[in-house]
């Protein structure tokens, strides 16, 4: 990690040159100012110099955030403008009368220059867009368009199932890990709660997996964002700076995130649509966990965390038992299957019940008369009414 957090210095000293640059420029200007005289007295002159360097500093950093469309856009409206002022000049120029002083035509000539420059630089910046890069085989491409950058939350470290992703090769680009969650982590690992210290080293063995992997571009960024408190909050601001994506677990910041404009890749999005996918009339085996929220269920998990719902299955808690799927429902939480005892499949061959795929489902068991979702407390799953 040592090389990393080196290599993470290389923008700050860079920085810095580029402000030792503009103080060289100023003090070339000022000096200039001073020694030439351009207005008269010499201080006068100097302070023009340093006015002129300060706006032109500016402009700098104005002109650094635009992208390369919209400098070339800016650049061939402002040269087609100067070459139209310059027609038009010529002609007002090439009028022989007399009515017309010469100090007139000069100011209109200028004038019209500036017009036309100022225009085409507008016009041409806000068109800039459009300009397709490609066409030049990448002599001039913009490189702000193509990186890949993502951020990756606490507790997607913490989770470790980041790691695998990465090693499948299904994350690419660059990842960046903030300064300020390599010392929320450490500050969890350093925890006197056992179980948040747990959490911590493993989080920190995560990032060495990581970093271990040569495959993977990991790059650690000391910027932060002293007057926002919240770690979550910092993740979007930094998000929003480097037009990165957060890669998080995190439903809360999930959402927060998409509200600010920033955009997000949810591990566990990504794992419930990964989910096996369930169909009604299937046969599976499970291991009734607990009672159902209803009178007489059984509750089963799926090695994935998939819930269960199994009818007339209360008697058999703690106990493996084959059942057959009669419905699958999608809630934003993720999957729930709703089931019974597969002895009882042929149950209701004198009330109505009907075979799908060998083996029988009710007809009330469909999508408009499924079961209700109804959650028993905020750390319990959903159960069926």
């Amino acid at each position: 990690m040592t090389g990393k957090c080196r290599r993470a210095k290389i923008p700050a000293i860079m920085r810095a040159d580029v402000i030792i640059i503009r103080l060289i420029f100023t003090a070339f200007l000022v000096a200039a100012g001073y020694f030439l005289k351009p207005v008269g007295e010499a201080w006068f002159s100097a302070g023009l110099g340093g006015l002129i360097a300060v706006c032109i500093i500016l402009f700098e950093l104005r002109i650094r955030r635009a992208t390369l469309k919209t400098l070339i856009g800016a650049a061939v409206g402002s040269i087609l403008g100067i070459i139209g002022a310059f027609l038009i000049g010529l002609l007002i120029s090439r009028q022989q009368s007399s009515a017309v002083p010469a100090e007139v035509k000069t100011f209109v000539t200028l004038a019209l220059t500036f017009f036309m420059a100022y225009v085409g630089l507008m016009v041409g910046a806000a068109k800039g867009d459009y300009l397709e890069l490609s066409a030049l085989g990448g002599i001039l491409s913009d490189k702000a368009t193509r990186r890949d950058l993502k951020i990756l939350d606490t507790s997607v470290i913490i989770d470790g199932r980041i790691a695998d992703v990465a090693e499948t090769g299904f994350l690419t680009g660059t990842l960046i890990i903030p300064q300020f969650i390599l010392r929320e982590l450490q500050q969890v690992a350093d925890s006197p709660d056992s179980s948040k210290r747990q959490r911590g080293r493993r989080g920190l063995d995560m990032l060495q997996r990581l970093q271990n992997n040569s495959s993977l571009d990991i790059q650690i960024v000391e910027t932060d964002f002293p007057a926002v408190k919240e770690v979550d909050l910092k993740l979007i601001e930094l998000g929003k700076q480097l037009n990165a994506v957060i890669v998080t677990n995190d439903f809360n910041l999930n959402k927060v995130s998409q509200v600010r404009g920033v955009d997000v890749l949810n591990i566990n999005e990504l794992a419930n649509a990964l989910k096996p996918v369930v169909l009604p009339g299937e046969a599976m085996r499970v291991f009734i966990l607990k009672e159902g929220k209803e009178y007489n269920q059984g509750v089963a998990y799926l090695d994935d965390g998939t819930m269960v719902v199994v009818d007339n299955a209360r008697r058999l808690i703690g106990k493996n038992t084959d059942i057959a799927v009669t419905s699958v429902l999608q809630t934003t939480a993720g999957k729930m299957i709703f089931g019974r005892l597969w002895e009882e499949r042929e149950v209701g061959a004198n009330t109505g019940e009907h075979r799908l795929n060998g083996s029988t489902r009710r007809p009330s068991r469909d999508s408009r008369t499924g079961p209700v979702p109804v959650r028993i407390a905020d750390s319990e799953p959903i159960a069926e009414l």
